[in-house]
C-alpha cells in the first residue's frame, strides 16, 4: 500500500479511537486521581483501551515490524514501526476542553541506522479535524461540516516578522521546565500580535503546518511525546513548514528536545530568544 492510502486507513482509525475517546471525556471523573508526575504523560484508562483499538486495527493493514516502544536497541535498515500515543493533550480532556488529540506516526529506519516518521495522523475529535500527511505526498486537513467532509491541502503562512505574527508555545507542568518557556514568552512579549497557549504539541505543530499560528516553541519534550510530536512533525514536513531545535539542530527520536516549528520566514528574528 502506498504511503497516501496508507495515510487514509490510519486517519479513519484514529477518527474511530476519536468517537470512543470523546465518549469517554464527557463521563464524570475524579481529578485527584489524574497522575501528572513527571515520569508519565497521563495514566487515564482511556489510554490503553484506543491503544488496544488502534494497534488491532492497524495489524489488519500491516503490522510491520511491531510498536516503536518494543523495537530492540539495533533496527536494520527499512524497518517500519507503529508510534501510537496516549491522549495528547491529557488536561485539556480531563477539563472537558476540545483541544487533544489522538496522535498515530510510522518511524523507518533509513541506511545510516536512523529513525525517521514518515506517516503522521493527528486527529482531534471535538474539534471535528483531522491532519495526515506521509513523506513526499503532501498534508491535508479533513473538516467535518455541515455538507459532509472537507478535505483541504495546507501550508504555512506567508507572515516574515515577528512584529504582528502570531505565536504559540508550550510548557511542562515541572516548575523548572515552564520557567524555560515563560522567560522566551517575556522576552519577546510586544513583538507578535498575539501569544497563544492551548496546546497540545500535536495540534500546535498543525496549526503552524496550516497556517493559524506563525510559529510554535516548546522546550523540554520527553520520550512520552515522541507520538504526539512526531506526528504532528511529518504533518509540518510535508506542507513546507519547518521544525528544528532550539539551536537549529535536528530533532533527534531518542532523547529530549526543545522544538521550534515556523512557517520559515520569522525563525531568524525568534532564535535569539530560544537561547
Amino acid at each position: 500500500m502506498e504511503l497516501r492510502q496508507l495515510a487514509l486507513e490510519v486517519a479513519r482509525i484514529a477518527q474511530d479511537a476519536g468517537r470512543h475517546a470523546l465518549t469517554d471525556q464527557l463521563n464524570p471523573r475524579d481529578l485527584k486521581g489524574i497522575d501528572l508526575s513527571p515520569t508519565k504523560q497521563s495514566s487515564l484508562d482511556v489510554d490503553d483501551r484506543l491503544s488496544r483499538f488502534i494497534m488491532n486495527r492497524l495489524s489488519y493493514i500491516d503490522n510491520f515490524n511491531g510498536r516503536w516502544e518494543d523495537r530492540p536497541e539495533q533496527c536494520q535498515p527499512g524497518e517500519r514501526y507503529w508510534c501510537v500515543g496516549n491522549i495528547d493533550g491529557v488536561i485539556n480532556y480531563t477539563r472537558n476542553m476540545p483541544e487533544w488529540a489522538i496522535t498515530v506516526s510510522l518511524f523507518e529506519f533509513n541506511e545510516e541506522g536512523s529513525a525517521q516518521p514518515i506517516v503522521g495522523v493527528v486527529h482531534a475529535p471535538a474539534l471535528g479535524v483531522t491532519y495526515l500527511a506521509a513523506r513526499g505526498q503532501g498534508a491535508i486537513r479533513i473538516r467535518k461540516t455541515q455538507i459532509g467532509d472537507k478535505r483541504e491541502k495546507i501550508m504555512p503562512s506567508t507572515t516574515e516578522h515577528l512584529q504582528g505574527s502570531v505565536v504559540s508555545y508550550g510548557m511542562s507542568y515541572v516548575s523548572e521546565e515552564s520557567k524555560r518557556a515563560l522567560n522566551v514568552v517575556s522576552a519577546i512579549a510586544g513583538k507578535p500580535a498575539d501569544i497563544k497557549r492551548v496546546g497540545p504539541a500535536s495540534l500546535d505543530l498543525c496549526k503552524v503546518a496550516d497556517g493559524t499560528y506563525d510559529a510554535y516553541f516548546e522546550p523540554n519534550l520527553h520520550r512520552w511525546d515522541v507520538p504526539a510530536v512526531s506526528a504532528g512533525a511529518v504533518v509540518c514536513w510535508e506542507a513546507q513548514a519547518k521544525l528544528r531545535t532550539w539551536s537549529g539542530g535536528l530533532v533527534h527520536w531518542r532523547r529530549e528536545n526543545d522544538i521550534v516549528a515556523s512557517n520559515g520566514l520569522i525563525i531568524d528574528e525568534l532564535r535569539p530568544y530560544l537561547h
